[in-house]
């Protein structure tokens, strides 16, 4: 049934004009034109299109607005030297969306379907890939459900979604390490919860401790296990690595941790480089004690956005912890460059990550 869909487009008649790339932000603009599909328990996917940016009406009991069914991802189109536009790894993207699909009791999408509509969403908005260095186009597929019900089940009806943004250089000030307040007061997800579903639920869950931090002048929130608050797990919007000694240690994936793209290829970068690469718990004690001991190298966190970020501080119970004299570790540099020049075609791709737009 899925290869009987075809995309329809209909072009805006009011294009709208482009923010300088000094106003990009992280989330403030919004390109031309969206991506839009709808489901129903009856007929399945339908009605995949590409139109005009827009809202779009939801009544006031749709399920997503009263039980949380809502997943997304977030990946991004660059334009590389040459003016070739790519992508960085869409299918795992999409595939790890599915999965969360399923966790959360909405249906599976086509990801063919949904990778043609994507590059070809990217591609008619390709004037919006921002051409500075270290900018890039930001893209949000979403789903919701939209059941006009009040009850406790999985909806009905559902709206498959993509918008897109210019973003700016994360690092437009330097590649600056961030202060993280390691959190023991909440609690982010448990095994067998949803906290490795990219599900919109768990980023609320995250905004009181969120705003604890950046009070106390951190920008972000290192999370603990659930039952001890003892293990590391992952950072707000990222996952985290540690030098200890000659090894970079991260959390294992065990159902609480989000399986970052950026996180995997890290470890697959630096495995390909014969660094030793660990998936082990790791307690914040640990942790704590290599930095005060010196056998904490360097750290950072890994995600779409910074891609690789590195952490100067941990502060955790009113006692700071710097970590390589508050600098940028070498390997996160190394792995940066490294990413980024994949990233914008400027350097070999030997785990064929990246694909091209038009």
């Amino acid at each position: 049934m899925w290869k009987d869909i075809d995309i329809s487009l209909e072009k805006t008649e009011t294009p709208k004009p482009k923010p300088a790339v000094e106003e990009l932000g992280f989330g403030r603009h919004f390109t031309d034109h969206m991506f839009r599909m709808d489901w129903n328990r009856e007929q399945g996917w339908q009605q995949a299109r590409i139109c005009s940016y827009q809202p779009f009406e939801m009544d006031p009991a749709a399920t997503v607005l009263h039980y949380g069914q809502a997943i997304f991802e977030g990946l991004k189109a660059y334009r590389g030297d040459n003016g070739q536009i790519y992508l960085f790894r869409p299918l795992d993207n999409l595939e790890r969306m599915n999965r969360g699909a399923v966790r959360m009791s909405m249906p599976r999408f086509p990801v063919d379907l949904i990778l043609q509509g994507l590059k070809a969403l990217v591609y008619l908005d390709r004037d919006w890939i921002p051409e500075a260095n270290g900018a890039s186009l930001y893209l949000r597929p979403t789903m919701i459900g939209v059941d006009p019900f009040l009850g406790l089940k999985p909806a009905d009806n559902y709206i498959f979604y993509l918008i897109m943004s210019p973003v700016g250089s994360y690092y437009a000030g330097g590649f600056s390490p961030t202060k993280i307040f390691v959190c023991r007061d909440y609690v982010r997800a448990v095994k067998g919860g949803v906290g490795e579903v990219k599900t919109a639920g768990n980023y609320a869950a995250s905004l009181l401790a969120y705003e604890m931090a950046n009070k106390a002048g951190y920008t972000q929130v290192l999370w603990l296990d659930a039952c001890e608050r003892r293990y590391v797990e992952e950072v707000g919007t990222s996952n985290i690595f540690f030098m200890l000694d000659d090894t970079l240690v991260t959390p294992p994936l065990g159902g609480s941790i989000l399986g970052g793209i950026t996180r995997d290829s890290v470890i697959k970068l630096a495995r390909s480089w014969d660094i030793k690469v660990e998936e082990r718990p790791v307690t914040i004690d640990e942790v704590l004690a290599a930095s005060q001991d010196g056998t904490l190298k360097e750290s950072f966190a890994t995600g779409t956005a910074a891609v690789i970020s590195p952490v100067g501080e941990l502060f955790c119970d009113d006692t700071g912890y710097p970590i390589n004299r508050g600098e940028a570790g070498p390997l996160a540099e190394r792995l940066f460059e490294e990413l980024q020049a994949i990233q914008y075609g400027r350097s070999e791709d030997p785990f064929k990550w990246t694909m091209r737009v038009g």
